[in-house]
Order: structure tokens, then sequence, then C-alpha cells
């Protein structure tokens, strides 16, 4: 059997495969003229929305038919994505659902309306993962983070989606923050890093499994870690304000040395974009999306869970006009919050 470390060379590999091939197959078809290239915000490089929102863009700018040319970027994640759809200064991007929820309304962090914005596709759950080092552990639940007396915990890096849900899943599960905990502003891959060095305790990393940061650290520190479970309690509280998240079942084997089932919490993430990207460009590329996902799915193993049968699952925000015909077309039912983009 191969172990973890095998098992990400081998994936690497097979995108790096990919990489090759359709960049060469897009060297081949740009040279037909110049298409229009539009950009994709995605999330930081550790987390789950750039490999995948980077293998979406290669295999767009690739495909001749599509029309179009695609480069993805890394960001902040969720708010900065927002504020770079405003500024149009990319024109598609990931976030989390309540973050596309708060921008339309102009709700939460996000103070003026972001009328602008629709959705393409609901992609994986995004699943809450709070670990503690298992010494501090005595419920095994999220409210274990309340008694830490002060100890440090990475929240996510800065004005990120990981920072801002990570707070407002605190304030709803009554964790007095400033009180309780010492706040460390860091990335996946440097809470990992932190935490093998003792610089932290618990790190909060929202994400699709398996992240590359989360088996890390799994790999590196084993049964010293523990990832927090959720209480119907505690998820009655977190779904106060917007009902989005579910129980998740993270299966044993996810991560290195966890041999139980971990039930935590989910809410979907979305693909969303501009409502002045032509109709026939956002057709294009969510076609792209769904008739491509097999590739997806050797890319991350967070894909693994999309269909098209569930792509407006948890799709809080109106379906953008192009991506509107193509679930018509494929005979998806569409709620009615979702008309109208």
């Amino acid at each position: 059997m191969l172990d973890q470390s095998t098992k990400n060379i081998i994936n690497v590999t097979r995108y790096i495969r990919l990489l090759i091939f359709t960049l060469a197959l897009g060297a081949c078809n740009d040279q037909a003229g110049e298409r229009q290239t539009y950009i994709l915000t995605t999330g930081t490089t550790s987390a789950t929305y750039y490999p995948v929102g980077v293998a979406l863009a290669t295999l767009a700018s690739a495909r001749d038919e599509a029309g179009f040319s695609l480069t993805a970027i890394s960001s902040a994640g969720s708010l900065e994505n927002v504020k770079l759809l405003r500024d149009n200064q990319a024109q598609f991007g990931a976030m989390l659902s309540i973050f596309a929820a708060w921008a339309y309304a102009g709700e939460g962090p996000i103070r003026n309306p972001q009328e602008h914005i629709r959705s393409i596709a609901a992609l994986w759950p995004n699943v809450e993962h709070l670990l503690l080092k298992s010494e501090l552990v005595t419920d095994g639940t999220f409210a274990d983070l309340g008694k830490l007396n002060g100890e440090r915990v990475s929240i996510g890096m800065r004005n990120s989606g990981a920072e801002i849900t990570g707070f407002y899943m605190f304030d709803a599960l009554g964790i007095d923050y400033m009180q309780d905990l010492s706040i460390a502003y860091l990335g996946y891959g440097p809470s990992a890093d932190a935490l093998q060095d003792g610089n932290i305790v618990g790190l909060n990393a929202p994400g699709g499994p398996p992240m590359a940061a989360i088996t890390r650290a799994h790999a590196l520190l084993g049964d010293s870690l523990t990832i927090l479970d959720v209480t119907q309690e505690e998820l009655d509280k977190i779904n106060w304000e917007y009902p989005i998240w579910s129980f998740y079942e993270m299966e044993p084997g996810t991560y290195p040395n966890q041999d139980e089932i971990i039930r935590t919490a989910a809410s979907a993430n979305v693909l969303v974009a501009r409502d002045d990207v032509p109709d026939e460009i956002v057709y294009q590329l969510t076609k792209l999306l769904w008739e491509n996902l097999a590739v997806l799915k050797e890319i991350h193993g967070a894909t693994r869970s999309m269909s098209l049968e569930s792509a407006l699952q948890g799709v809080p925000v109106p379906l953008h006009k192009g991506a509107l015909r193509y679930y018509q077309e494929k005979g998806i039912n569409i709620p009615e919050h979702l008309l109208g983009g």
C-alpha cells in the first residue's frame, strides 16, 4: 500500500503532466488568433481553491472552442475575492457560500450590496478543520476552543475567509476569543509549521479534504493532534443567521493516523462571476467545468464530491444567465431564488 507521501508525489506528477499537455495544446490553439482573457481569483497556494482553479484555467485556455482564455491567481481568499470582483480586477472567483450571500446582500463584513455577483456552480463542500493539540482536548468538540486559557491558535490569514468565518463561528458558540485565546494570523502552511514548532496549539483551516497542510501536520505530529467534532447543539448555534452549514463526515484515512470518522461541519464553496461577463463565456466555462470533472478529480480529492446533480445545492445568489442556460439544457431543476440573474 502506498504511503501518503508517495500518493502526494503521484498526484503532483499527474498534475504536472496535465499542465504540460494542456499548455501545449493552448499554444497551438492561440495561434488561431487572440482571445479575451479573464481572471479567476482563487485562494492561498496551500488551500484547495488554488490548484483546482489553476487546472480549470489551464483547461479553458487550452480549449479553442471555449473562445476565451482564463488565468487563475492566488489571493487571501473569499473576502479579497469579493473586492477583486467588485473592482473588476477579476471576473470569476471562488468563495465560501456565506461570503456570496453577504456580498449580494451587503451584510456581514461587506458594507455595500455587490449586486453584480452571479453564481455559476456549487463546488465541493468547505469542511471545517478545527485542530487542537490532543493534550488540550476535553470533550473533543468545537467548544474545546473556549477552554484554552490564553493559548495561541491560528485563525487564518488576515481578511481571509478562514479568519472571518472562524470568528463568526466563535461568536455564535459564545467563545470570547479576545479573552480566551491568543490569536495568530497565519496561512494554512505556516500554521502547520507553527504547530510542529510548538508556537501554536491549534488552528482553524476550512477547506476541501484532504488539505495538504492538514495532511502534513498529521503526518508529522500523529496522535498528538485532534480534529474536533461538532455537536447538533453547536451546529444549530452556527446556523443562527444563515442556515448553510450541515454535518460532514470525514472517513477514516482522510488524513494520516486518522482511524475514526470525524463529524464536523461544512458549507458549500461556490464559483461566481460578474454579471457583465458575456453569457456565452459563462456558458462555455460552466460546460467546461462539468464536462471535464473527471480531470479535476485527478487534481484534488475535494472535487470527488462534485456532481452535476448537486451543482446548485447551497448556492445562495442568482445564477448568471450563461450558467442558467447550461443547467436548463441539462434538465436541472432550478430553485426559484436562483432565477432572475
